[in-house]
């Protein structure tokens, strides 16, 4: 790949390379929980000074393991089905689920789109629509006849909730019978970075998140228009003892709902 500079993007796009940053540092670890070598070249591809990030951690490549094995089992049921990543950044994720019959429409702003344009490999079965998520239009390209699944990974949480839930509903009367796969964070969370922001480093404070969105919010979208089902995905296995011990206590206990940055399906009626 081609070195390329990323010193323009600020903001949520910003967080594509912060995201990038952290699930290929996963990845090219010995004992890594992520196989994504596709992100290890992009992420050395960029002219970027990842180091102001700070610390990596293996959060960034768990949640991609749960979009990744929703994904797969869908595409198992459904493999010629479109997949709607709406503002993946730099997510590799068509290339590690790609099960060679699928159809992927990527979402995303025009730096973002225009980067990964460069940088990454085509295919006849990947499309790109450059523009914001919240502009609807995007649904009118999309190939409803063999199902749908659309992922929404870091996304919802940069948004506001009037926004997020109207989004939300405009898919389910659009693709009615399809999937919508979205990350959240609980409200403590959500609440803190607003106040204080999140401080990653001396150099680094990610955006603000207003949207929350818990297994005690379900109720807000199970009683909209069209929407069937709403349940939260388990949590994969991370690496080291300590983190699965205390991952299995937080995902198991109904009590503790509140708490978790649950990854949520919701299924269109």
């Amino acid at each position: 790949m081609p070195v390329i500079h990323a010193r323009h993007l600020d903001g949520m796009s910003e967080t594509a390379v912060l995201t990038l940053y952290q699930r290929a540092a996963e990845a090219a670890r010995p004992d890594g929980i992520i196989e994504d070598p596709m992100a290890i070249a992009l992420r050395d591809s960029l002219d970027y000074d990842y180091h102001h990030f700070g610390r990596t951690h293996q959060a960034t490549a768990l949640r991609a393991l749960a979009f990744d094995e929703y994904t797969r089992g869908f595409l198992a049921a459904n493999p010629r089905a479109t997949v709607i990543s709406l503002a993946e950044g730099l997510q590799t994720s068509f290339w590690r689920v790609d099960n060679g019959e699928m159809t992927w429409l990527s979402v995303d702003l025009e730096p973002i789109i225009e980067l990964r344009r460069q940088l990454l490999p085509t295919s006849d079965r990947l499309h790109y629509c450059a523009q914001s998520a919240l502009d609807h239009s995007w649904m009118d390209r999309v190939d409803t006849s063999a199902g749908v699944l659309i992922t929404a990974e870091g996304l919802f949480q940069y948004l506001q909730r009037d926004a997020v839930l109207d989004l939300i509903t405009a898919c389910a009367s659009r693709f009615p019978g399809g999937r919508l796969v979205f990350d959240s964070v609980p409200r403590f969370l959500s609440a803190y970075s607003r106040r204080r922001g999140i401080k990653l480093s001396p150099h680094y404070t990610a955006p603000p998140m207003p949207f929350w969105f818990t297994a005690n919010d379900y109720g807000d979208l199970r009683s909209s228009p069209g929407i069937r089902g709403v349940r939260e995905l388990p949590m994969p296995a991370g690496r080291g003892t300590v983190l699965r011990w205390t991952a299995r206590t937080l995902y198991r206990l109904p009590m503790l709902s509140r708490l978790r940055a649950p990854t949520n399906l919701v299924e269109f009626g």
